[in-house]
């Protein structure tokens, strides 16, 4: 038979399950676009910007039941995208992107949009494909999902060159897909090992990233036969329940929240289970991991990278959690954890006290804001922070219920994240309460794609953190510098962007307005309407993690630097 490349990717993404792509549209993936316009499963989403598209790709795989996808340009749109691509590459998140590329038999060079797509994103997916023959379109972007789905996930990048796409070429059928069931087997005499490295252990705790998600109860039961306390990774805050009583926060050591380093104190073995013990949930590396280090992850290469594993176990924490759980019960009896419960349900209502009483002036308190926002969302809803000052503020003083509920950019921490990605995870789960959190400097980045959300009238609300500075390095630069070079901004009219992108505006300007303000907001996204709240937001109290990060950081310099350093921030202080 004869099919377009086109038709034959449409057929591919079809029989993966694909209910929405990303991007714009441009003269080498026409023919595409129009087999997708056709398509009674798969929507097309046009976004302002491909880096904005990549971001709702990626939060649409974060829900856990499709694979993010783009549909874009070669060159320029591959470029645009690439922050998004990054983002998931380093994050281990799974993303298909179709691109278009240029004629390859035309025999002409310096064709539009010509450049070498494959060594460009080698760094930052996967897998790159370019598509040869039309026979090649339909395995190869079933190779591509197979690829970004399986062991530690990522985004693969496959290229459907113009005339293959837009052509007619023979094929000699179009096979349904497969599911590849086959799943590596976890090692059981290392997990046994674990086992009775923990029940020796007198103070054990749990450190969970997002590869815990797949465990599932089986983590939270796990925890509760140990009776240890959990922290998480950033990401991880969608593993492990913050309502749990056993939850102590992210991390731990002196840039964790109380219940967190107190929880933690003296502990004599750590479990961590998918995690990468990356920079900012370590604090910089300043985490006090001990000796007795059991890491359990999918991806055998973050091993031992940052601190030495004393047993490493291989594979899906879907499986190797629950075997854990079950030589744990072979090796001892269920530990009481109610004195540890109370210790850390004391801690926290100490920190969030302390916040409360915080005088904010006449700005909005951020804990008073987070405490009345987590009061009125529904206990699935999902909540998205972007990279700032705020996404710490949110991991410390606002808990997540379940899993998948709180997404945000990690390792890549690429700004402008929050906006896309609540439209991503809206189409996603079009029927759970979405909201997202930004600061003004990300705002600024992919706020024009507040039309995308109201266009598609998704029913979102976004919380612009409003401080008029990128106050995570303002912080970063006033404390070493008492400077803020290029970090405040110019005042942004946030009403006159809603009104651009057709969204319904509110001004949150006091405390005692959270209440009303967050209330009509919720009221109106669920309405169908994009609200987009300023909320007039105080920086002044920092958070645990910018305290902990700066000390841990200076600690790790030379001696020479660190008295430059000091020296140099004291006469600052003291000069002006």
């Amino acid at each position: 038979m004869k099919k377009s490349g086109a038709a034959l990717a449409r057929y591919a993404l079809e029989q993966l399950g694909i209910t929405h792509t990303f991007g714009i549209p441009g003269v080498h993936n026409t023919e595409l676009y129009d087999e997708l316009n056709a398509s009674e499963q798969i929507h097309p989403v046009l976004v302002a910007h491909e880096g904005g598209g990549a971001f709702m790709a990626d939060a649409v795989s974060r829900m856990g039941d499709t694979i993010g996808t783009m549909v874009i340009v070669p060159a320029a749109g591959v470029t645009h995208a690439a922050s998004g691509i990054g983002e998931a590459g380093l994050d281990g998140i799974p993303m298909l992107i179709i691109s278009g590329g240029i004629h390859t038999q035309s025999g002409h060079r310096y064709q539009l949009h010509d450049i070498d797509q494959h060594t460009l994103l080698s760094p930052i997916t996967k897998a790159t494909f370019r598509i040869e023959s039309h026979a090649q379109v339909i395995p190869t972007i079933y190779e591509a999902y197979r690829i970004a789905t399986s062991q530690e996930p990522g985004p693969v990048f496959v290229e459907l060159p113009y005339n293959i796409g837009n052509f007619l070429g023979d094929v000699e059928g179009m096979p349904a897909f497969e599911r590849n069931s086959a799943t590596p087997q976890v090692d059981k005499t290392l997990l046994k090992q674990a086992a009775q490295l923990l029940s020796s252990a007198k103070k054990p705790g749990i450190f969970v990233g997002w590869g815990a998600i797949p465990a599932g109860n089986a983590l939270i039961e796990l925890a509760e036969y140990l009776g240890a306390p959990v922290c998480t990774t950033l990401q991880g805050l969608s593993a492990f329940p913050g309502n749990h009583p056993l939850h102590t926060g992210m991390g731990f050591g002196d840039y964790a929240v109380p219940a967190a380093a107190q929880a933690f104190a003296d502990c004599d073995c750590l479990l961590a289970i998918g995690t990468r013990f990356a920079e900012i949930p370590t604090g910089s590396y300043s985490m006090p991991v001990p000796d007795n280090l059991i890491h359990l992850d999918i991806n055998p290469d973050v091993f031992s990278a940052n601190f030495p594993a004393k047993i490493a176990v291989g594979g899906d924490s879907k499986q190797s959690v629950p075997l854990l759980l079950n030589a744990l019960k072979e090796s001892m009896d269920a530990r009481d954890s109610s004195n540890i419960r109370k210790d850390i349900a004391h801690a926290k209502a100490s920190y969030k006290k302390e916040w409360l009483n915080y005088n904010s002036g006449d700005r909005v308190n951020p804990g008073i804001f987070f405490d009345e926002l987590r009061r009125q969302l529904n206990d699935d809803a999902i909540i998205v922070a972007d990279d700032g000052n705020h996404t710490f503020l949110m991991a410390e003083l606002m808990p997540v219920h379940g899993p998948r509920q709180f997404i945000s950019p990690s390792d890549f921490n690429a700004m402008g994240y929050c906006i896309p990605a609540v439209i991503g995870a809206k189409l996603a789960k079009p029927n759970r309460q979405v909201v997202g959190v930004v600061g003004d400097g990300a705002l600024k980045m992919t706020g024009l794609e507040l039309s995308t959300a109201s266009q598609l009238e998704l029913g979102c609300v976004v919380f612009v953190f409003n401080d008029g500075e990128l106050s995570q390095i303002a912080q970063a630069q006033q404390i070493p510098y008492n400077r803020k070079t290029c970090t405040v901004l110019k005042p942004l009219n946030i009403k006159a962007l809603a009104e651009t992108t057709d969204c319904r505006f509110m001004a949150l300007n006091s405390n005692d307005s959270c209440e009303q303000v967050i209330a009509a907001a919720l009221k109106a996204a669920d309405n169908g309407e994009t609200v987009l709240v300023d909320v007039h937001i105080d920086y002044s109290k920092r958070t645990r993690f910018t305290q902990g990060v700066v000390k841990s950081t200076l600690k790790r310099f030379e001696t020479r630097d660190k008295i430059r350093v000091i020296s140099r921030a004291l006469i600052r202080k003291i000069t002006g």
